[in-house]
């Protein structure tokens, strides 16, 4: 049982880790139909630029004048990573700078939770929208003040949404982030355009990167190709150890059965020879190899559940605490995916030993024995 409970440890450790991580990574591609247009050499996850160059303001203008296009949406998207000895796979939060009126585009129908409003139109006023894991990290709520870079922020409204990349979110003013970030409003990173049809996205994208010099120009389908044989490795290597995880549990439950029957075998040749069904003695060692696996898996999962979250903790700055009310590290279907998978593991691995009980010598056994 114990051996069935680590390796269970570690495939839902690593396995509720890796889905999730592939999870928020495809859910970056938010801006779904539309044209995401970057420096001509940046590197795009999904739908926002981590690696490359700047975009002049002017190139807004540009795209909007291409044909087809019916809103050119600016953004100057920044990720942030606090200063560890290990390498931080997910941002501690991310600042998107978008022109106000526009956060449709960025937060589709997602709304505010009750008492916080958008950001104002008063360019003067410093004004800022987060995210909920983001507020609930820091205690923050409609009218709390942050530093940004030395700039004071009002928070004005906390989105109420689910979504792992604008929980960790901070939503700004396009010109309030420029200055933050460059001091002046002459550089973004991106441009969503947004096609008068949707089928039109191929030849938008051709249309802009023809016409505009120094940039590219991506259709939800290049995003996803970018990224998606990366994804699929890591399933990949998921899958395999996984695999070689089960493959090892099932060796171990054998062993232990075999021992089991071994030492029982007195038992099994008296329920024999007193008449008891050969159906019964599989169904007893059946029995036995399948709470093995229950158990083992239920312990296995609990544990590896707390894995995890430590793992996911140490990797992304967010409290443990956080993990066990607000994000759903370990779903209820990958839970009973992992259990059912542990049980038939220990089901095919009674096999065995289940066949040996059942063809017993008894006369043999009951020599040997009394």
């Amino acid at each position: 049982m114990f051996g069935v409970c680590l390796a269970t440890v570690f495939i839902v450790a690593i396995g509720a880790t890796t889905t999730n991580y592939t999870a928020v990574i495809r859910e970056m591609n938010i801006f779904s139909g539309n044209v995401v247009v970057v420096a001509e050499g940046s590197m795009v996850v999904q739908a926002f630029p981590v690696v490359g160059g700047n975009l002049p303001l002017s190139v807004v203008e540009k795209v909007q004048q291409v044909n087809g296009v019916e809103a050119a949406v600016p953004m100057l998207v920044r990720f942030n990573y606090q200063v560890k000895a290990v390498i931080q796979l997910v941002p501690t939060n991310i600042t998107i700078g978008i022109p106000h009126g526009n956060w449709s585009v960025l937060v589709g129908h997602t709304p505010l939770k009750p008492g916080g409003n958008w950001p104002s139109a008063d360019s003067d006023k410093n004004e800022a929208i987060i995210g909920p894991s983001l507020a609930q990290q820091y205690d923050l709520s409609a009218g709390s003040k942050v530093n940004m870079k030395n700039t004071n922020l009002t928070v004005v409204g906390i989105l109420d949404t689910g979504s792992a990349i604008l929980s960790r979110a901070i939503i700004l003013p396009l010109k309030l982030a420029q200055n933050i970030y460059y001091g002046h409003a002459m550089w973004i990173n991106m441009v969503v355009a947004q096609p008068e049809e949707e089928a039109m996205q191929q030849q938008i994208a051709t249309k802009i990167e023809e016409e505009i010099d120094g940039v590219e120009a991506l259709t939800t389908r290049e995003r996803n190709e970018i990224i998606e044989p990366l994804l699929q490795e890591v399933e990949t290597w998921t899958l395999g150890l996984s695999s070689v995880l089960y493959l090892l549990s099932m060796i171990l439950v054998t062993t232990v059965a075999m021992m089991n029957v071994s030492e029982r075998r007195r038992d099994f040749a008296t329920l024999d020879a007193i008449g008891t069904p050969k159906s019964t003695i599989v169904r007893i060692v059946f029995t036995e190899t399948i709470l093995i696996g229950f158990l083992g898996g239920l312990a296995g999962i609990f544990l590896g559940s707390i894995a995890a979250m430590l793992i996911a903790s140490f990797y992304t700055n967010i409290p443990l605490s956080m993990f066990s009310f607000e994000l759903n590290v370990a779903s209820p279907l990958f839970v009973v995916k992992i259990l059912a998978s542990t049980v038939a593991v220990s089901c095919v691995a009674g096999i065995i030993p289940a066949i040996t009980a059942s063809k017993s010598n008894i006369s043999e056994v009951l020599r040997s024995e009394y």
